[in-house]
């Protein structure tokens, strides 16, 4: 007993000595510390001083005394709490990262705090020691004593409690968070096949569980991202939906409580709530990542790659989601497929090539394989620098369908692409920003050669795509206007011819039953009833563009409208007839004819208008048009039976005088010459000039502004000759006076060689003409002629919408959708139609759609310069 009290109070001393030592040195430092801190903040403070000084005399001589003296020494006083404040934070930081990176060693146990239980056994001991000391004295010292082995053995059991209490408390002390550990019973990468428990909620597997791992990353030690600890606090419920505690690059270890709850629910819960903020997926990602790459497991891989699928599919508008899932992919399928079994993709991922689709093309470049339609394309879609119109997407697997079609005619062997001498290398960057690492692939054991600097191919499937995309202009056209029309006889028919086979209807047999019928009943129909059996309904107002549609339609299935609104005077209402005839074969382009067809249509209009002009349409006259039909050289034949066609209905439809006289207000000289030498053409088309036509005419020169009397000199001036007719030859007589010759009629004559001049130059004809005897429609949609002139390639409705999208820099869809519903618009359709001439005027769009509609800066400063240089204002 007693040389176990000698050691045990020997221990007590050392304790003692060492702490009163600790304490000593600990002052030590505290002081050093506070000497060192006091000399840095007058350093500091006095080179700040100097700097703020060199500042007032150089810079701000011009500032009053006081404003001066506060800036010399105030600032300086602010500068040094700033650097002091920044300094203490970073001195924290850093003990508590050199803390938690001691991973090897077990976390210290915290002194327990000595307790009045503790106390009393001490000072038990005490009396112990002093009495075994008492009695050692009084005891003669050449007999040891005797041990009472009862009595230790009663001391034993008496400390026995005491001690188990003591235990107890030192066990109570350990930090909480070993404690916590059995939220979890697994702990590091869950496989897909189990499941992990933590906070009371079972997430599932694919998932990191446990103490994070620390990142060196510049300089500081950071946690890795994708762990779940489970000794972090977590809310009871997840209401953190819109992850307003999340970061950009969020972490488990940095996110709230509440954000932590949410996240272990969205897991628990299946992970295919779109509804919840893009973060989680992405901390969930974060450990797929990781565990693809950084440990390299291949039981994961496959089940990493598919789970990454199906998240893109619960954010498929979200750009972020895209771009790095979509990179993970590329690298992730790569490593799991061979070249040969990648198939092209079509669809844009991010601003550079796909790595698989660059590694699949070099691959069989490097092999001598010529390049199918199908990665043609995919090049072409994926490529950063190509631009395809709107009909690309809005009619994408007719696109597609018909680019194949049309690259295999034009490469029946497919396209020839020379080896670039470049390999392909790729950097991987993780989307957690913890890693990455660089590729370099091979195929045969050769490097691949890298397509990313190849231009050539690109153009040429440029060039394809271009022309396939005119072919479907139409049709997107009206999908555009109609976007629930997709399979209607109208869509069906605006296909290009190629596509018939591959997208087949059934409905198309009867529409050219119905056509025949009609034709032969004479082939008059009212239009709305043509343009409900295309559309399925049937309208009150029939614009321009529906009524082109309808004839693009039926022409794709051999049949004409008459009038055709590309070159008609005017359109037809919904209530006139309209002309069904057989234009002899299929067409796609009815605006592509002749320049005598658009000029002799012109005549013919104004022809057919003289003749209306005496109320009834006499046999002569009526020969007399199809003869002018007839005598028209180098027309087609399709072009002679459009031409009848139109006759006809000019001579069933009278003219509108209140029209004319409505569009002939403002027109020029030049363009009156022209119109006055149609008119006295058409008046002397049966040979015979009637009163009523000359007083039509008297009308047309009244709506010009013309002397009505000038109708008179005019006619004289034609081909009918005012003089007296021929009896017998003259013969020569005596010699007398000169007869002076026949003075003619005063008046304007018009110039021949200027009429025919005017008359042959046919674009300047149909444009005269056309302006002048514009649909009605048009008119009353109030096409603003400034506007027009002012915006070229737009009409009056889209034009004001323009003035109207510029006024402000963005747009959402509702109040997108509410402008084009105010100017009369469908919103796709007015979508295409401004960013197709912004595209021709500016070379880029002029909205951008992200998170509504964004308004290009530079195109709307050049329409309010444009607006101010013709004195008006947005």
């Amino acid at each position: 007993m007693k040389i176990a009290e000698i050691c045990v109070s020997t221990l007590a001393i050392v304790i003692a000595s060492k702490t009163s030592q600790t304490k000593v040195i600990r002052k030590r430092v505290l002081l050093m510390s506070s000497i060192l801190k006091l000399f840095r903040v007058l350093f500091f403070y006095a080179l700040y001083f100097l700097l703020c000084m060199v500042a007032v005399v150089t810079v701000l001589e011009g500032w009053p005394v006081g404003g001066q003296m506060l800036f010399a020494f105030g600032l300086p006083i602010v500068l040094v709490w700033w650097q002091e404040k920044r300094r203490s934070r970073k001195l924290e930081a850093t003990a508590l990262s050199m803390e938690s990176s001691d991973t090897s060693v077990p976390q210290s146990e915290p002194a327990a705090r000595v307790t009045a239980h503790d106390k009393r056994i001490e000072n038990e001991r005490e009396k112990t020691r002093e009495a075994n000391a008492v009695q050692s004295s009084s005891r003669t010292p050449s007999k040891p004593p005797k041990q009472d082995y009862a009595e230790i053995v009663r001391a034993g059991q008496s400390a026995a409690p005491a001690l188990s209490a003591i235990a107890k408390r030192h066990e109570n002390a350990r930090p909480m968070s070993q404690k916590k550990q059995s939220n979890s019973r697994k702990s590091g990468w869950i496989p897909a096949a189990e499941t992990a428990t933590v906070a009371g909620r079972e997430i599932g597997g694919m998932v990191y569980v446990g103490t994070p791992l620390l990142l060196n990353h510049h300089g500081y030690r950071d946690k890795c991202r994708a762990y779940i600890d489970p000794s972090l606090s977590v809310a009871r419920t997840g209401d953190d939906r819109a992850g307003e505690g999340m970061s950009y690059w969020p972490g488990y270890s940095d996110i709230s409580a509440r954000s932590r709850a949410t996240y272990l629910e969205w897991l628990a819960n299946g992970r295919s709530d779109p509804s919840y903020d893009p973060g989680y997926m992405f901390l969930y990602f974060y450990g797929l990542e990781r565990r693809f790459f950084v440990d390299q497991s291949n039981a994961d891989a496959k089940d990493i790659i598919a789970e990454v699928r199906r998240l893109i599919s619960l954010y498929p508008e979200n750009h972020s989601v895209k771009r790095y899932l979509g990179e993970f992919l590329d690298i992730a399928t790569l490593a799991e497929t061979e070249f040969e079994a990648l198939e092209p993709t079509f669809e844009r991922q991010g601003w550079e090539l796909p790595f698989s689709l660059k590694y699949a093309i070099g691959a069989r470049l490097d092999k001598g394989e010529n390049l199918s339609a199908d990665w043609v394309l995919s090049w072409l879609i994926c490529h950063p620098e190509s631009h395809l119109r709107t009909p690309a997407t809005r009619c994408r697997d007719e696109f597609l369908a018909l680019f194949k079609i049309r690259f295999d005619d034009r490469f029946p062997n497919g396209l020839k692409v020379s080896k670039p001498r470049k390999h392909l290398k790729a950097t991987y960057r993780a989307a957690s920003s913890e890693f990455e690492g660089t590729i370099n692939p091979t195929a045969d054991g050769k490097p691949v050669p890298d397509i990313s600097g190849l231009r050539k191919p690109v153009e040429i499937a440029q060039e394809v795509a271009v022309e396939v995309i005119d072919d479907l202009d139409k049709l997107s056209r009206y999908l555009g206007r109609n976007p629930e029309g997709r399979g209607s006889i109208e869509a069906h028919a605006l296909l290009p011819l190629d596509l018939w086979s591959l997208f087949p209807s059934t409905e198309m047999e009867a529409l050219k039953e119905w056509a025949g019928g009609i034709m032969q009943s004479g082939g008059l129909i009212p239009l709305a009833d043509v343009i409900e059996k295309l559309e399925g309904q049937r309208s009150t107002k029939i614009g321009k563009r529906q009524l082109t549609g309808a004839a693009d339609a039926l022409a794709r299935l051999g049949f004409g409208l008459a009038p055709d609104p590309r070159f008609a005077l005017r359109s037809p209402k919904p209530e006139e007839p309209v002309v069904l005839f057989d234009l002899g074969e299929q067409i796609e382009k009815l605006e592509d004819v002749s320049a005598n067809y658009q000029t002799a249509l012109m005549e013919l209009a104004l022809a057919s208008f003289v003749a209306h002009a005496d109320g009834r349409i006499a046999d002569a006259e009526r020969k007399a048009l199809e003869a002018q039909i007839a005598s028209v050289a180098g027309l087609s034949e399709q072009e002679r039976r459009r031409l009848e066609a139109n006759m006809v209905w000019f001579l069933a439809v009278p003219p509108d005088m209140t029209l004319l006289r409505r569009k002939l207000k403002d027109v020029g000289v030049e363009d009156q010459t022209a119109m006055r030498a149609a008119l006295v053409g058409a008046a002397h088309a049966d040979g015979v000039i009637q009163s009523e036509e000359v007083a039509s005419i008297e009308k047309v020169y009244k709506a010009l502004g013309l002397d009505p009397s000038l109708a008179y000199s005019d006619l004289h001036a034609g081909e009918i000759a005012d003089s007296p007719r021929t009896v017998r030859a003259a013969q020569p007589g005596n010699s007398g006076e000169a007869i002076p010759e026949l003075q003619k009629a005063t008046g304007p004559v018009l110039d021949a060689s200027r009429i025919a001049a005017i008359r042959s130059d046919t674009a300047r004809v149909s444009s005269v003409l056309g302006q002048i005897f514009e649909a009605d429609e048009e008119a009353e949609e109030g096409r603003g002629s400034k506007d027009v002139a002012l915006f070229t390639g737009l009409d009056a409705k889209h034009g004001a919408l323009l003035l109207d999208l510029v006024g402000q820099e963005n747009w959402t869809e509702d109040a997108f959708e509410q402008l084009c519903g105010k100017h009369g618009l469908m919103s796709s359709g007015a979508l295409e139609a401004v960013n197709e001439w912004a595209f021709e005027a500016y070379d880029e769009a002029l909205l951008d759609e992200y998170d509504g509609y964004d308004v290009s800066p530079e195109i709307a400063d050049a329409v309010r310069q444009k607006l101010e240089g013709e004195g008006r204002h947005v």
